[in-house]
């Protein structure tokens, strides 16, 4: 039962010589790997090559034995023509009326002598009536040879009376390649000095090299792929256009994404037929980033009536591209993306497109121009994504109200609409000054948060009972909050500032005790109601209480507290919180009215931007503190950049706080402390998602950083427990339970039968 707690590289003779040519005077199809290759014909030799690599020749992978094998493989002389790129083409295309050569030669032009064309499979195929191989076989001959002439009718050529032979086409023609092995070698220990027809040879290579390529490709073992295609360089051609298509994709998929630029521009630069030249470009686009594809589509042809030929799958580019961007936040697109999106979901488009542009938006920090396409997307179909996206745009707007109202029905749908969904009804609470909220709201909320267990906004519902002079429900909803996280400094606040307003002296002398070594405001406060003599708290008036209250709040430290992880009940796990909150009722005038963050100098974001944090507005803060971040100043650029990753953590955006503590240079100290927490919460937030190993690593690594504390040390016990690791999870649980911690207490007790100890 789960516990919870509360390839290799191809070497670079592979990748500079992938299609070589045989010869110095023949050059390949695929032209666009021509200017790697080093002249053959000067080449050095093996040996030398690895030598000068510092290895053994013994040693070398079979790739790049066969690349090394083609470079020292003597050149090819009876071949003299210039093999052109093949194009799709009709049959009428290739059997033109006024033919009339019958024969297999070519005229080179000049005096050297004519080349015999084997056009034995060319035979066999007009004998068979086989109209599609004929066309194909005569435009490989014509890509082999350019000057050479089919037969002006080569259904009438006379059938081949070697039946054999016969038999060995009729097994090529059916893809039964090892059968044409096994009758070649028979025949030849039948018939010694019979030889098979080379062109028979040449293409069963070609079709069982081909066979391995996609057998390959279809098993995703890419590098075998490229391994295939620069073995058998003749694939390499229009006429093959499922095996570029495959070798590209190869090199896409093996971080190669030049390589595969080249081979789509192959393609779309040689090759004819629309419908692969679309093709193409899908499959570009679906392989690439938006910037490799680019390029691509500058080779559009235009129709007679100014068409592009890809205008058809524009809105399809659009999409796939704003989603590439929604994915990466620092790609930008060209506008007329956005603008062909924008028109589709405005008019008949899915509503998809709608919610693709409501996230582009609303990462790019539009909250309002996303609100509108969520807006959209929900009335088009009510689903669990738009509504989560218009909530989070709702809360960037300032209207926490507004976002738990449209998430409420899709809170349970996923975990991330249900951490939205607490995080709105903590900024519902944290509302300065309080709304007053309707009954049968404030109890789905707090049904809700119960159920979650989530402790920053129970602890806004402690701050939020305070403010209508409820003492003790506050105090009920503070200690609720720190029993689901025991370290929650802020709620501690609350309870003791809430005891002392109960004039309950022993409650707020025990969190005394606990709080003031880890606490200033706690212990300033705990100096500030002690009598003289005695150290017993002393009774406030509630004018009292408010302007301590108010003193301790601004003397609160701006550093957002990590959330513990929560602790366990019966067993059971509490979903860690996502966001941490520090919350006062103080009243601040200089940040408590609306302004456009955009508006103010550096200096006057910043100061707002901390106003902000003391109010627990991090939405705001996090804007405030982006004005602040551009100063020519290093010292506001730096507290900002440190500001707006606090203002990201307490909200949960863990990676969101990761990029905002690089946006200027910060001291090693308040480096190391953000370093920490979001690695803490990341821990958390894998461990919650049942990825223990990930867990660990992510421990390890804020290990290095800064102590492991207390419930840290807790939850890599329990992370040790799920993977099944009882052993090292009992040391810990031993060493952190000798403390008093209760998980802890818990957790030995579990490790303890785990491994049979009573």
């Amino acid at each position: 039962m789960s516990l919870k707690l509360p390839i290799l590289m191809v070497s670079a003779a592979v990748s500079a010589g992938l299609f070589v040519t045989q010869s110095s005077d023949t050059s390949l199809p695929l032209s666009w790997l021509a200017s790697e290759v080093a002249d053959v014909s000067n080449g050095p030799t093996v040996p030398q090559l690895v030598a000068d690599e510092g290895g053994d020749p013994a040693a070398l992978d079979v790739v790049a034995r066969d690349i090394l094998a083609l470079r020292q493989r003597p050149p090819k002389t009876e071949r003299v023509n210039q093999p052109a790129p093949i194009v799709p083409f009709e049959l009428s295309q290739v059997l033109p009326d006024s033919a009339a050569q019958t024969t297999g030669r070519t005229d080179t032009g000049s005096d050297e002598p004519p080349v015999e064309v084997d056009e034995t499979a060319l035979r066999y195929f007009a004998a068979q009536g086989d109209t599609a191989r004929l066309a194909a076989e005569i435009a490989r001959l014509r890509q082999l040879y350019p000057n050479w002439t089919p037969p002006a009718d080569p259904l009438a050529v006379p059938q081949n009376t070697d039946k054999q032979l016969d038999t060995m086409w009729q097994l090529y023609a059916e893809g039964r390649y090892a059968e044409v092995r096994k009758a070649i070698a028979e025949r030849q220990a039948a018939e010694p000095d019979w030889q098979p027809p080379a062109d028979l040879l040449e293409r069963l290579a070609l079709a069982e090299g081909r066979a391995r390529l996609i057998n390959a490709s279809e098993l995703k073992q890419y590098e075998r792929v490229i391994e295939v295609g620069a073995a058998n360089p003749p694939l390499l051609n229009c006429t093959e256009i499922d095996v570029l298509w495959r070798v590209a994709e190869a090199f896409a998929k093996t971080d190669r994404p030049q390589r595969a630029v080249d081979a789509y521009n192959y393609i779309l630069t040689n090759c004819t037929d629309p419908a692969e030249r679309l093709a193409t470009v899908q499959k570009a686009a679906a392989a690439l980033p938006y910037a490799r594809v680019q390029p691509l589509l500058a080779l559009e042809k235009s129709s007679e009536n100014g068409a592009g030929e890809f205008d058809s799958i524009r809105d399809d580019l659009a999409r796939r591209f704003v989603a590439q961007a929604n994915e990466e936040l620092s790609l930008k697109i060209a506008p007329e993306y956005v603008e062909r999106l924008k028109t589709s979901a405005s008019a008949n488009g899915p509503a998809s497109d709608a919610l693709l542009l409501g996230w582009y938006y609303l990462r790019r920090d539009n909250a309002d121009e996303a609100a509108v396409w969520f807006r959209r997307a929900s009335e088009r179909e009510d689903n669990a994504e738009a509504a989560q996206g218009l909530a989070l745009a709702l809360l960037e707007q300032g209207k926490p109200g507004e976002a738990e109202t449209v998430l409420y029905t899709w809170r349970d749908a996923s975990e991330d609409a249900t951490a939205t969904y607490l995080a709105a009804t903590a900024n519902v609470l944290a509302i300065d000054p309080p709304p007053r909220i309707e009954e049968n709201i404030l109890t789905r909320m707090a049904e809700t948060v119960i159920a979650e267990r989530y402790a920053p906004s129970a602890q806004q519902f402690g701050w939020y009972a305070r403010a209508f002079d409820q003492p003790q429900t506050a105090a009920q909803w503070f200690e609720t909050a720190l029993n689901w996280a025991p370290e929650d400094e802020p709620s501690a606040y609350g309870l003791a500032l809430t005891r002392l307003q109960l004039n309950d002296r022993v409650g707020f002398a025990e969190l005394q005790r606990k709080w003031t070594d880890k606490s200033a405001r706690i212990a300033d406060l705990a100096r500030g109601r002690t009598r003289e003599g005695d150290g017993t708290p002393a009774a406030a008036s509630q004018s009292d209480q408010r302007t301590t209250e108010e003193r301790s709040a601004q003397q609160s430290p701006r550093v957002a507290a990590r959330t513990a992880p929560p602790s366990l009940e019966s067993g059971q796990p509490a979903p860690p919180a996502r966001a941490t909150t520090l919350v006062t009722t103080v009243r601040r005038s200089s940040c408590s009215s609306a302004i456009q963050a955009s508006r103010l100098s550096p200096a006057a974001a910043l100061q707002r931007g901390w106003c902000l944090m003391d109010l627990n507005r991090p939405l705001e803060a996090a804007e405030s503190f982006g004005v602040a971040v551009s100063s020519s100043d290093p010292n506001i650029s730096e507290d900002a950049a440190y500001g707006q990753s606090l203002a990201y953590l307490r909200l949960g955006l863990t990676d969101r706080a990761a990029v905002a503590a690089t946006k200027a240079p910060m001291r090693a100290t308040r480096a190391r402390e953000l370093q920490a927490s979001i690695l803490a919460d990341r821990a958390i937030q894998a461990f919650q998602s049942d990825r223990y190993r990930e867990t660990l690593l992510y421990l390890d690594q804020r290990a290095q950083v800064q102590q492991e504390p207390v419930d840290l040390m807790v939850l890599r016990a329990y992370s040790y427990m799920n993977l099944n690791r009882p052993h090292d999870a009992l040391r810990l649980f031993e060493a952190v339970a000798a403390t008093g911690n209760r998980d802890a207490s818990r957790g030995l007790a579990d490790a303890k039968a785990a491994v049979g100890l009573n």
